[in-house]
């Protein structure tokens, strides 16, 4: 408004008949600056301001994006306490397979299968690069001639970046393994459902452990299936602490064997989703921490775009009213 009436005021000056016989200079260069200052007035409404409407609406949208990105740091925030308990508790459930029964992550089968597990949903850095990552490097280890390596992929983001080049040797996919908080019961179906669909000498279950905020571990447990693991203690191999106890009752070694195997999958399945949710939720409070903060910035410089233009504007607008005024005196 007050811009509006200052440009009144100019046409006002400029057009006023009580001017006394201005000289033609004058009287030519009031109709120049009168022509210049009134052709704002015909164009669209806002043309004379566009460039700080487009920075305006720019920080708004940052504005809205940094919102958005504190928000979700909190709720990661909220959640993660939560999980991270129930991860540490269910660490005691997997640890003690490894005293009984070893871990021979280098052992040499025939059918190896790479259980995966990542998350359904991004925006929480690299987390998920980083478990796609070590799967490729290891499916490329146990494959071979004689070999043959196969996925079993937990999670939409693992998925969607394994599909590319490994289609052929995805033999199982589960989506939406967090929409509801991870319970012992639905990874124990899951891990029996995995067992009757896929054959294996090894499952290699690889996962992110979490151990703090900004700070995860991609990590792989294997576990062997009864007839590789009581070779393995035939011939000498390391496995734990099983054969220095005695059987008894009525079942063999192969029959322990074999429920400790499927009782192992389903505790390290169970703790490495919890493992995996724990580091997500890290992950994201993290990123979303650093977008938060790029925003601000972003922010602070496109204030200060936007002032200069304004100022720049105004100044302009009032040179235009002086050296209008002044040809008319002169």
């Amino acid at each position: 408004m007050a811009m509006a009436a200052l440009r009144r005021e100019g046409r006002r000056i400029l057009l006023s008949p009580t001017v006394p016989n201005p000289s033609p200079a004058a009287a030519s260069a009031a109709v120049t600056r009168s022509s210049a200052i009134s052709q704002p007035e015909m164009a669209p409404l806002g043309a004379r301001s566009i460039s700080t409407q487009v920075v305006r609406n720019r920080m708004k949208s940052v504005k809205n994006i940094q919102k958005i990105t504190k928000a979700m740091k909190m709720v990661a925030a909220s959640k993660l306490r939560a999980v991270q308990t129930r991860t540490e508790n269910s660490r005691g459930l997997w640890e003690p397979f490894t005293a009984l029964l070893g871990d021979a992550p280098s052992v040499d089968v025939k059918k190896n299968v790479i259980v995966a597990i990542t998350s359904d949903k991004g925006l929480c850095g690299g987390i998920n690069s980083t478990s796609v990552k070590v799967s490729r490097a290891l499916h490329k280890l146990t494959s071979g001639p004689e070999k043959e390596s196969k996925f079993v992929i937990l999670g939409e983001k693992g998925k969607v970046q394994l599909v590319r080049d490994s289609r052929n040797s995805i033999e199982m996919t589960v989506t939406e393994l967090q929409k509801n908080p991870i319970n012992y019961t639905q990874i124990a179906v899951l891990a029996d459902d995995i067992l009757k669909n896929v054959e294996y000498d090894a499952l290699r279950v690889i996962f992110n452990k979490f151990h703090s905020v900004i700070s995860f571990k991609p990590t792989m447990v294997t576990i062997l299936s009864p007839e590789v693991a009581e070779k393995e203690s035939e011939a000498g191999g390391k496995m734990g602490d099983l054969d220095s106890y005695e059987i008894e009752g009525g079942e063999t070694k192969s029959e322990i064997l074999q429920n400790l195997a499927e009782f192992q999958f389903s505790c390290v399945l169970y703790n490495g989703a919890l493992e995996n949710a724990c580091s997500e939720l890290g992950a994201r409070m993290s990123a979303m921490d650093s977008s938060s903060r790029n925003a601000g910035d972003m922010l602070d410089r496109l204030t200060l775009t936007y002032n200069r233009t304004r100022q720049a504007s105004i100044t302009t607008e009032l040179i235009e009213i002086i050296s209008g005024a002044s040809a008319l005196e002169g």
